[in-house]
């Protein structure tokens, strides 16, 4: 912001003092404008949708848009850690085929108990009504068998105890299953409960 120096005779106190005014306000408004943009895009970023861009959903702020680790996952987050040393949280978005059960034990055999007691009885699952859909949550702790590469990518799992998973099954009309799967260090996943549940939650069909 500059003004030609010396002031021009032509031009008096008031008249330069409402035009330095007007700048800075011009200059407000620009930052103003840039940070709603800024915004703007950040949103974006955490919105994504399922079911062939029927249903709309927002992950939570803070969370991290990621490249999928696998080719099987269309969407993936990375969920700040809580606890300095320990893993950030992961959710993956896919869709798949198997009935709800089938997917639920599935999920259950990969988690074990530190006291060798079944994983079923540590499980809650609750079922709603969302957005004209079916959509079966999961709450499952212990010990949790991971594979890095993915389920069918082979090689060694690593056993990671004290995890959680929060998982949600949206059963939709025509476009098949899709899998929300939320998972990490139990402290991580406590942490950000609220907000993968507030995001499940506030599904609604996409604007079209």
């Amino acid at each position: 912001m500059r003004f030609p120096t010396p002031l021009p005779r032509e031009m008096k106190p008031a008249v330069f003092l409402a035009a330095l005014a007007m700048a800075v306000l011009g200059v407000a408004a620009g930052a103003a404008g840039r940070a709603l943009a800024q915004a703007a895009v950040a949103e974006d970023v955490r919105a994504f949708s399922i079911a062939s861009d029927s249903l709309s959903l927002s992950a939570p702020e803070g969370w991290k848009r990621v490249p999928p680790k696998s080719a099987i996952v269309e969407t993936e987050f990375s969920v700040p850690s809580e606890g300095e040393g320990e893993q950030p949280g992961r959710m993956t978005v896919m869709g798949a085929g198997g009935t709800v059960a089938a997917n639920v034990e599935r999920w259950l055999g990969q988690f074990s108990q530190p006291d060798g007691s079944p994983t079923k009885d540590k499980a809650v699952t609750k079922t709603l009504k969302l957005a004209g859909c079916t959509v079966t949550l999961v709450d499952i702790p212990g010990t949790y068998k991971d594979m890095p590469g993915g389920p069918f990518a082979g090689g060694n799992s690593v056993d990671r105890p004290n995890y959680r998973m929060l998982a949600a099954i949206v059963e939709t009309a025509g476009q098949g299953s899709y899998f929300l799967k939320f998972y990490g260090p139990a402290a991580t996943v406590a942490k950000h409960a609220d907000g993968f549940r507030t995001m499940i939650e506030g599904m609604v069909p996409a604007a079209r």
